[in-house]
């Protein structure tokens, strides 16, 4: 699910900066603006602003759905928790009583309800872990695909323009969802490794496997790596960026935004 919500909002999130990148560009508000800032720093106020948002929903997010837990938890489930506690008193007294019996007794004993074996498997899960992990790989994984969507929007006078360049951005992005559902079948495979420590799937495919156990060292390499690949893409993008955001009414090619690489000043 968190894995889901990273997908979607690097979705939102981005295509919001790549919007409003493109207004500002076409309403000419960004001559105006650079002639107090660079470029760069634009480009990363702009990334920066969208992902304080993003934080500020993430945390509403915790602290609704923790109420929402200790309501159900406490309130809707009171009965069934207190049914299984009831039941596991029986299971212990026949074990203490009659342990040659006990098999035999053990089978008339009711099995815990369904949702009660959910909430003991979600509580054996490490939350604070999982949380943590999730606002790390929300944020560089944003950050870096921001950057992506920044250096698109200032490449093109429109919105419909972009789609010749969101494909090969977005590409990995879908792929990591897709790979996502075979990873979690087979949480240790060559290809589940691969891709969760690859800087452009890693924040969704890394979520995935986080609940069936990852060795720290190897979470440690993966995050290193996303915060080396958004310094690396956010550079690249900041040279797209500061060439584009100034060019008007020309169609831009792949092999233009080639050039502007390399331009210098």
């Amino acid at each position: 699910m968190l894995a889901i919500a990273i997908y979607v909002m690097i979705f939102l999130y981005g295509a919001q900066v790549m919007r409003g990148v493109i207004e500002e560009k076409t309403n000419r508000i960004v001559e105006v603006i650079i002639s107090s800032v660079k470029p760069f720093q634009l480009m990363l106020g702009k990334i920066i602003g969208v992902a304080m948002v993003g934080l500020t929903q993430f945390l509403l997010w915790i602290i609704l759905t923790s109420a929402i837990s200790t309501y159900v938890t406490g309130v809707l489930l009171k009965d069934q928790i207190a049914d299984k506690l009831k039941q596991e008193k029986q299971t212990e007294k026949v074990m203490k009583n009659d342990i040659t019996a006990g098999s035999d007794k053990m089978e008339k004993v009711k099995t815990p309800n369904e949702a009660i074996a959910i909430m003991d498997n979600l509580g054996k899960i490490d939350k604070a872990h999982i949380v943590f992990s999730f606002a790390f790989y929300f944020l560089f994984g944003y950050l870096l695909y921001a950057a992506l969507f920044a250096a698109i929007g200032s490449a093109v006078d429109s919105e419909t323009d972009t789609s010749q360049f969101m494909i090969p951005v977005t590409a990995p992005l879908i792929l990591s969802f897709v790979i996502s559902q075979v990873v979690a079948m087979d949480p240790d495979s060559g290809l589940g490794q691969f891709f969760s420590i690859f800087p452009l799937t890693s924040p969704i495919v890394m979520m995935v496997r986080l609940p069936f156990g990852v060795p720290m060292w190897e979470q440690a390499v993966s995050m290193i790596i996303l915060v080396l690949g958004f310094l690396f893409f956010t550079w690249l993008a900041a040279k797209i960026y500061r060439t584009g955001i100034l060019m008007y009414g020309k169609k831009t090619s792949w092999k233009e935004l080639g050039k502007w690489l390399f331009y210098k000043g």
